[in-house]
């Protein structure tokens, strides 16, 4: 079949619920796409996940040559993303979340338009942003602020900064400095680098299972913390506008 145009990585923490669900919604995108290859990325999981991983690659159609990787300890959603994105094979990355709360059917459309993106200069960052967000309205409403307060402060033009769903070139992820967090200002961090924005609307769905990992306090605390941080970052980055070789 070749080398892999497309990694889709997956990052999962306590989610054994919902692993097979998310991993047969997975099957039925694959063969709408080029070829790819689908990387889960368990970040120290203490229930079933792993189980449930080894479980759907062998039973799942399409799933055959389902990657499992696995962290020894919990690191954060933003290590387990590295991880994954350094060890996948393909050029493109596509990332969405192992809650079954992103629709996998959306990924064709939003790598067509990284693809389309191509074309015209340089591969964009395409963003699945959740109009309709299927959350407590507390949630709703926490994230509703953290995203008009990046936005204040970073100019990023992403209504949704944080959105699992994401499509991008896995060289212009591993350009970025990496640090915990980093998932949820990707589009600040990319324009930074260069990296053109492009924003679609996605459906959001419900959890299939399960709880949330983060409290809303929890997520405004660590959020402010990394949001100065960020901003130290893009003041302290400088990039050449050419580089010759003379």
């Amino acid at each position: 079949m070749g080398s892999p145009v497309l990694s889709i990585v997956v990052t999962v923490l306590n989610e054994q619920e919902n692993i097979i669900p998310v991993c047969q919604e997975l099957a039925t995108v694959l063969p709408n796409l080029p070829v790819c290859e689908v990387i889960f990325v368990d970040d120290g999981s203490v229930d079933g996940t792993l189980d449930m991983l080894r479980q759907a690659r062998e039973t799942i159609s399409g799933l055959q040559e389902l990657r499992i990787l696995r962290h020894n300890k919990r690191c954060g959603k933003s290590g387990a993303l590295r991880t994954g994105i350094k060890n996948a094979k393909g050029r493109w990355i596509a990332t969405i979340d192992g809650d079954g709360q992103d629709d996998p059917s959306e990924i064709p459309e939003l790598f067509a338009l990284g693809l389309s993106g191509q074309k015209a200069g340089h591969a964009p960052l395409v963003v699945g942003t959740r109009v309709k967000r299927s959350d407590t309205i507390w949630r709703r409403l926490a994230t509703r602020f953290a995203n008009g307060l990046r936005q204040r402060i970073l100019a990023d033009e992403c209504p949704d900064t944080g959105a699992p769903m994401k499509v991008f070139l896995r060289e212009d992820f591993l350009n970025l400095p990496q640090f915990e967090g980093l998932h949820r200002f990707l589009p600040a961090l990319m324009k930074t680098y260069r990296v053109p924005l492009v924003c679609k609307p996605v459906r959001h769905r419900s959890r299939l299972h399960g709880e949330s990992k983060y409290t809303n306090l929890g997520r405004a605390i660590v959020g402010v913390r990394d949001l100065l941080g960020v901003v130290w970052l893009r003041n302290r980055t400088r990039l050449p506008e050419t580089v010759e070789e003379c």
